[in-house]
């Protein structure tokens, strides 16, 4: 599926999988951990945000939230009214050089193809500041597919594996590579990486 086909699966689906996912959870939890870590007021940008109730509604009001599908951002102005809302994609993010303080980007990256993936990690270094900090799901397995029958809809997953993931992280600036599992929002244990922009 190419971006434009990925984006038109995103707007079919996205009430499905925004009624579908519980907004409370461990891996909510860890989002608390990555605002601890920042200065006073940060600014935080949520990387695939979608209805927002999982991510964006557990940071700091302002923050920005990033999604290819306008349908799930339409979703998030009822869900985080107070968010700031981007319609855009992860490879060209449309926010400006060195100003987030912090990322979260849970079950977004595996949804680009796999090969681009070192782009979206230097756009998540791009517009972090130097010592911003990164969350992010870390897909354990390797492969690219698309579900059929997936929330109803038809959807892209694309990953090259942990440890080829964790080496591109460094390999785009970051730094202070560390793991957790949490609990995800459709019921699993899923692996999460923190990392520190040098």
């Amino acid at each position: 599926m190419d971006r434009n086909a990925i984006r038109r699966a995103w707007d079919e689906i996205a009430k499905t999988y925004a009624n579908r996912r519980n907004p409370s959870g461990s891996d909510a939890q860890l989002i608390g951990d990555l605002v601890e870590g920042c200065s006073d007021d940060p600014l935080v940008v949520d990387i695939g945000c979608g209805d927002g109730a999982r991510t964006l509604a557990n940071l700091p009001a302002d923050s920005i939230g990033v999604d290819i599908s306008r349908a799930g951002l339409s979703l998030a102005t009822e869900t985080v009214p107070d968010a700031r809302l981007v319609q855009g994609d992860m490879e060209t993010l449309p926010i400006e050089k060195s100003v987030a303080d912090a990322i979260t980007a849970y079950h977004a990256v595996f949804h680009v193809p796999r090969g681009s993936h070192p782009a979206v990690y230097e756009e998540f270094a791009r517009i972090l500041r130097p010592g911003g900090l990164l969350l992010m799901t870390l897909p354990a397995g390797r492969f690219e597919t698309v579900r059929r029958g997936w929330m109803d809809g038809t959807m892209f997953f694309s990953a090259p594996g942990r440890d080829r993931t964790l080496d591109q992280l460094r390999a785009a600036g970051f730094e202070d590579v560390r793991t957790t599992t949490a609990d995800d929002p459709l019921g699993s244990a899923t692996e999460f990486v923190f990392a520190t922009r040098s």
